[in-house]
């Protein structure tokens, strides 16, 4: 199909043409740009189309100028680009904006790509681990009373547990769970089981969370195409289509939050699902952002999955499983497969494999009678509960 641009017309079906990941977990000989590259080209590769259709770039958290830098490094010249950042829901909130873009007629294939070598540049020590995003702007009236990054989540997960018994074997349960699923993904850094014991006995980062209730620090990339209707039939792969984003900011400061138990998603999701026109209960599987453990949890109350309170009752007795009642991160995860940062992209791959049917034996989903999934939710979140993105995907 010619590259051509194409005349605009009201609401075009947009689809994900092509996923991929980069090399991930320890990846010491490269750099993000590399990884970048790695995973675009692949992606590229899983849809069967040639780079001269890409005329969308979206790229965040690498370079001067992103994504001007990376694009030039990729050898695209877009004229459409994104460069929303908004910590590990830039992603869904991205595939938003392109999916509105192509939609439109303002764009016709835009490539989203991430990449970081956060686990590498620790090791050889060309960065350290930072506490806080920083302390200025509204934010320095909460820095110096110690309120870290991960402290902010601690805070909300303890303000669940004092609202509604939220107990720390439930939230232990969410990191079993995702290590059972990452053991059937081959690219996944962490696969040996662990239970819930082990998670309430390793040591503290910040209370309620010991090591096993963080995501893991990695290294990796990944991609995702997304295209106009157009271009589906030249695709080497069924579409999976976009029915619906949505997505919302609340706080950045936690004096701000109205309440510490109800996340961002229950806006973002809610726009989503209506945009879609499906019901949470007619999702098939979800990936959720869960760079904790509380963070899979209160998402699910949030979208709808289950009551306000009730996520602790629901993520146990191994409903996330890849076979239990209500798949969730079927790769593993931020707790288990791979979290190199801003982890949303990984999310929307993860949802298109297994929408497509290829996560593999072990890890694919099956409805009954061994059909494929038709309907997933990858749902993203920011900062500290400060934003989040959701999009419903479809093979239908």
């Amino acid at each position: 199909m010619s590259s051509s641009v194409i005349s605009a017309r009201p609401r075009r079906r947009v689809a994900v043409a092509g996923v991929a990941l980069s090399d991930c977990g320890k990846v010491d000989d490269a750099t993000p740009y590399a990884l970048h590259a790695q995973a675009a080209r692949r992606a590229l590769a899983d849809s069967g189309l040639g780079r001269e259709v890409i005329d969308g770039f979206g790229s965040a958290g690498l370079g001067t100028l992103a994504p001007v830098e990376v694009a030039e490094y990729l050898g695209l010249k877009p004229s459409w680009v994104d460069s929303t950042s908004v910590g590990g829901s830039t992603w869904e909130v991205m595939a938003a904006h392109a999916a509105d873009a192509i939609a439109a007629g303002h764009a016709n294939a835009v490539l989203l790509v991430y990449g970081s070598t956060a686990r590498a540049d620790i090791k050889a020590r060309r960065r350290t681990s930072n506490l806080s995003f920083g302390a200025r702007g509204p934010l320095q009236f909460e820095a110096p009373y110690g309120h870290s990054l991960i402290a902010k989540y601690a805070m909300a997960a303890r303000r669940h547990m004092h609202e509604y018994g939220t107990t720390l074997e439930q939230l232990a349960s969410v990191a079993v769970q995702a290590r059972a699923n990452a053991a059937h993904n081959p690219d996944a850094l962490y696969r040996d089981p662990i239970t819930v014991d082990e998670v309430l006995g390793g040591p503290m980062i910040a209370d309620p969370f010991t090591k096993l209730h963080c995501c893991i620090r990695s290294d990796g990339g990944c991609a995702v195409l997304l295209v106009a209707e157009e271009y589906v039939t030249d695709c080497a792969k069924a579409p999976v289509w976009v029915l619906g984003a949505g997505e919302h900011v609340s706080h950045t400061t936690m004096s701000e939050w109205d309440d510490f138990t109800v996340s961002p998603a229950a806006v973002s999701g809610r726009l989503a699902f209506e945009r879609a026109g499906v019901r949470p209960a007619e999702i098939d599987l979800a990936e959720i952002y869960d760079a904790f453990t509380y963070m899979t949890l209160v998402t699910l109350e949030d979208l709808g999955f289950c009551a306000k309170g009730e996520g602790g009752a629901f993520v146990e007795k191994g409903r996330l499983l890849r076979d239990g009642d209500f798949p969730v991160n079927t790769d593993g995860g931020g707790l288990s497969a791979c979290h190199p940062g801003m982890r949303g992209l990984f999310l929307l791959v993860e949802a298109v494999r297994q929408l497509r049917g290829e996560a593999g034996e072990g890890r694919q989903v099956h409805k009954a009678g061994g059909r494929l999934p038709e309907l997933a939710v990858a749902s993203g979140t920011g900062g500290w509960f400060c934003s989040s993105g959701t999009v419903v995907l479809g093979r239908g």
